[in-house]
């Protein structure tokens, strides 16, 4: 059973919709990173990666909680996700990039252990007791790979790093580069029930005491681009700071960098989710 110690999710800019989500129950937990937007909204609201990420997060926790183990729930959550997405658009997507994606991490209970399964650079942080932090998803290779390529195309245009995903000399790339979402090995949670034979997963050790981070990478950037902490030293200091200060020192230092020239980046700050859970 999952005991959950602390959560918080918080937008990038508090202007914006912030498009991370986060659910749990007694026996599965999930956070989920919505895509940022490359266009005008297709569904109501005003964003559709906020949409799809909330209606995941619902939609898989509905399922395990009726018993589904985490494969079917995200193949059910999937089906779910693309039957509404064609009910409630206001027109087909022009191509790929029109449409809503998300990153995620699931973790549910079963009486083998604890089962993880993810799209994209959300990441779950495994503390066991007497144990170093294992680290389980792609994130960390992610945010590096998408440090280089800010920086790069930043140089390109003589533009400052942070300067915004909806600028018009980062727009082309960032759409082509969205067009190839759910193709070539690059999955991710969508109105796309493709997905579900490409969800990476693994069975983890999670011993009663042991502590579990799910974060979206705009928090893990505190271990992951910004090196304030380790992935031990977060975890031990979500558990003895909590989770909103952790999210105040991250703000600092994106405040302290706001064009990303230190820490290379799109944008100033992105959403920042996590939810801290112990098994008992």
């Amino acid at each position: 059973m999952f005991e959950v110690l602390d959560s918080i999710s918080v937008p990038g800019n508090p202007e914006k919709p912030n498009d991370d989500a986060f659910g749990h129950i007694d026996k599965a937990a999930v956070v989920m990173d919505g895509a940022t937007g490359l266009g005008d909204p297709l569904m109501p609201g005003k964003s559709d990666a906020a949409w799809l990420a909330a209606f995941g997060a619902r939609r898989l926790m509905a399922y395990a909680r009726e018993g589904a183990s985490p494969q079917e729930a995200v193949s059910a959550a999937l089906f779910d996700a693309q039957t509404s997405f064609e009910a409630l658009r206001k027109r087909p997507p022009a191509g790929t990039w029109e449409m809503p994606f998300s990153s995620m991490m699931l973790v549910a209970e079963d009486a083998q252990g604890v089962e993880a399964l993810w799209f994209g650079d959300c990441a779950a942080l495994v503390k066991r007791p007497n144990a170093p932090v294992e680290i389980v998803g792609d994130a960390l290779e992610k945010r590096q790979n998408e440090a280089r390529r800010v920086a790069k195309l930043a140089e390109k245009h003589g533009l400052s790093p942070a300067a915004g995903v909806n600028r018009p000399e980062y727009l082309d790339a960032l759409r082509k580069a969205r067009n190839f979402v759910n193709t070539n090995g690059h999955w991710a949670f969508g109105p796309d029930v493709r997905a579900a034979d490409h969800v990476a997963g693994k069975r983890i050790g999670a011993p009663k005491g042991a502590v579990l981070l799910l974060c979206s990478d705009g928090f893990l950037a505190l271990a992951s681009d910004y090196n304030a902490y380790d992935p031990e030293a977060l975890v031990a200091a979500a558990l003895s700071k909590g989770l909103k200060a952790l999210c105040g020192e991250l703000r600092a230092i994106e405040r302290d960098d706001a064009e990303g020239r230190k820490f290379p980046r799109f944008k100033t700050s992105d959403d920042a989710t996590a939810l801290l859970l112990r098994v008992n």
